[in-house]
């Protein structure tokens, strides 16, 4: 117990001088509730196109594709309802958000105010060989962009821009960024070809290799660039 408090109290000391705060400890992996899985199931059908926007879903039947109660699907509709994926159809289940061009510019138009000034903060004070660790995260975009599931992009995408903010240590921004990207992924209605994520993905290296550049010029036009008109991201 006596070696448990000095080791305590010696992070305690670290962050008193430092002024850096003492690293917490790691969490084990929760399990997924039967809910979580179900939201997990019905978030990827409705980016990969299996519930398409405008069709209408009742608990019950969806509970039956899922081979669960209708309890917890209605329960991840309702999480699904807040995140502005589906509208609530009283009586009737609930029928997928049909997005328009305008609804996806202007989460565009918000996710740039709120991560390109932050990105570029970060091009100023990251040491370029701290970028190298979102190598793996840009490969893996481009990787399942080239498959062309849609539903393990969004995953991949939402990973790389959840790393890159992470460095600024400000877990808010984090949070608030990745819902609104979220907001963002679920898809238009109409066609969709399998080029517009590539394109999305290959984005992310040519940026990534601008930040570990230096070139904080180059970085604020490719940020810009990645949100501006996208019917993706």
């Amino acid at each position: 117990m006596a070696e448990s408090s000095d080791t305590e109290g010696t992070s305690v000391d670290q962050a008193a001088h430092t002024g850096v705060p003492a690293p917490r400890e790691p969490r084990l992996p929760e399990r997924l509730s039967v809910r979580d899985q179900v939201l997990d199931g019905l978030r990827a059908e409705i980016v990969g196109g299996g519930l398409a926007p405008g069709s209408v879903h009742s608990a019950p039947a969806l509970a039956e594709r899922y081979g669960v109660s209708a309890t917890p699907v209605r329960e991840a509709m309702q999480v699904l309802a807040r995140e502005g994926a589906v509208e609530v159809l009283p009586n009737r289940g609930f029928r997928v958000a049909e997005r328009t061009a305008r609804d996806l510019a202007e989460l565009a138009q918000v996710r740039a105010l709120l991560e390109v000034p932050v990105v570029l903060a970060l091009a100023r004070s990251v040491p370029s060989g701290r970028w190298e660790r979102l190598r793996p995260l840009a490969e893996e975009t481009v990787a399942v962009a080239a498959l062309g599931d849609r539903a393990a992009y969004a995953e991949a995408d939402r990973a790389f821009h959840r790393a890159l903010l992470e460095f600024s240590g400000n877990l808010q921004l984090v949070s608030v960024a990745e819902e609104l990207h979220r907001r963002a992924q679920w898809p238009p209605a109409g066609p969709r070809g399998p080029g517009t994520i590539l394109a999305d993905a290959t984005e992310h290296g040519v940026l990534l290799e601008a930040l570990i550049a230096g070139d904080v010029r180059v970085v604020e036009s490719l940020a810009r660039e990645h949100f501006a008109g996208s019917t993706w991201r």
